[in-house]
C-alpha cells in the first residue's frame, strides 16, 4: 500500500510527498481509512509507529472537504489532547506540515509559559488546537476557548494522562465537546481506567492494535548491560564516546537527570543536555532543539520525553 492508495485531498498527497512518505506504517494503513469515513477509532501502538499521521491526516482530509468557516472568530473545529507540552508542539507542527497547503490555522496551549500569545491565536480564530488539559482548562474557565464547534476530538497517549493524573481534567474537558463528533483515541496500554475512559468517550470505534499491547516498536533493538548502581555513569561513558549519532538517556528522577548530565559534561567531556518537568519551558525547548539539530548529541531525559517524540537518528 502506498498514501496515494487512500486518495486524499491533492493539497494533503503534496504535502505528504514533501515529507518524503511513501508507504503507510501498519498502524497508518488501518486507520486512516476509517478515520476518512468518520468512524470513531481507538488505536493500541507505542511511541514510533506514526501515530500522528494516522489521525491527522484523515482530519485535515475531512476539514479540507467541507466548507470553511464563517468570517468572523473561528472557534476550533479540531483538538487534541496531549500529556506533555514536547507532544504537544510536535503534533501541531505535524498538523501545520501536512495541512500546509490548506488555509486552516493552528494553534498549541500547554502550561510553563505566559498565557498572552496563546490567548492571542484564540482570540484570532484558529480551527486546530492542540493542548495540554492543564492550561486548557484555565483558558476554558476564563472563557477564552469555546469547544461548542469540535467535530474532531484525539486523546494521544491516554496510559500516559493516567500516569500523570489527567484523567478528571480530560472529563471535564470531554464534557464540554459535543456528543456528535468524531473521537480518535490512542493509547499504548490499556488498564481498566483507560478502558472505562474509552468506552465513555467512543462509539462503535475500529479497534486498531497493531502490535501486542507494551512491546516495543519493530525499530527499536533492545539488549541489557547488567551494572552496579554505583557504576551505571561511568560505564556510559565509554559507550557514548563510541556512538555515531544521537543518544537519548533516561533516568528515574529529576535529579539524576541533572546529576548524570554533570558528570558527563564535566567529567568525561561529553555533550549533554537534561529535560525535565523542573526545567523551565525555554530550558526544554533549548535542550530539545539542540538534541534534534545534533548540537547536543545526548539527551537525559525523565519520563517526560518517553512518549511521542519524534526524532531522527537516536542510537
Amino acid at each position: 500500500m502506498r498514501f496515494t492508495d487512500f486518495h486524499l485531498l491533492p493539497a494533503l498527497e503534496q504535502a505528504v510527498s514533501e515529507q518524503g512518505y511513501e508507504k503507510p506504517t501498519p498502524i497508518q494503513a488501518r486507520a486512516i481509512v476509517p478515520g476518512l469515513e468518520g468512524r470513531d477509532v481507538l488505536g493500541i501502538a507505542q511511541t514510533g509507529t506514526g501515530k500522528t499521521a494516522a489521525f491527522a491526516l484523515p482530519i485535515l482530509d475531512r476539514l479540507g472537504r467541507e466548507q470553511p468557516q464563517p468570517s468572523g472568530r473561528r472557534h476550533p473545529r479540531v483538538l487534541v489532547l496531549a500529556p506533555t507540552r514536547e507532544l504537544a508542539a510536535q503534533i501541531v507542527e505535524s498538523f501545520r506540515d501536512y495541512g500546509r497547503h490548506l488555509h486552516l490555522k493552528s494553534c498549541v496551549v500547554f502550561g510553563g509559559v505566559g498565557q498572552k500569545p496563546q490567548e492571542d491565536e484564540i482570540r484570532r480564530g484558529i480551527d486546530i488546537l492542540v493542548a495540554c488539559p492543564g492550561r486548557l482548562l484555565d483558558l476554558m474557565n476564563q472563557g477564552i476557548v469555546d469547544l461548542g464547534s469540535v467535530e474532531h476530538l484525539v486523546l494521544d497517549e491516554a496510559d500516559r494522562m493516567l500516569d500523570m493524573g489527567f484523567l478528571p481534567d480530560i472529563r471535564r474537558i470531554v464534557a464540554k465537546v459535543p456528543r456528535e463528533r468524531q473521537t480518535m483515541f490512542f493509547s499504548a496500554t490499556m488498564p481498566e481506567e483507560i478502558n472505562r475512559l474509552a468506552s465513555d468517550m467512543l462509539r462503535d470505534p475500529v479497534t486498531v492494535q497493531v502490535t501486542p499491547v507494551a512491546t516495543a516498536a519493530e525499530t527499536v533493538e533492545q539488549y541489557v548491560i547488567h551494572v552496579a548502581r554505583e557504576a551505571k555513569v561511568n560505564q556510559l561513558e565509554p559507550l557514548l564516546k563510541d556512538a555515531n549519532g544521537r543518544v537519548l538517556i533516561f533516568t528515574r528522577t529529576k535529579h539524576g537527570a541533572d546529576r548524570v548530565v554533570r558528570k558527563l559534561t564535566r567529567g568525561a567531556g561529553i555533550e549533554a543536555a537534561a529535560i525535565h518537568g523542573d526545567k523551565s519551558q525555554g530550558a526544554r525547548t533549548k535542550a530539545l532543539e539542540g538534541f534534534r539539530a545534533g548540537t547536543t548529541p545526548v539527551l537525559v531525559a525523565s519520563d517526560i520525553a518517553a512518549r511521542g517524540l519524534d526524532i531522527d537518528e537516536i542510537l
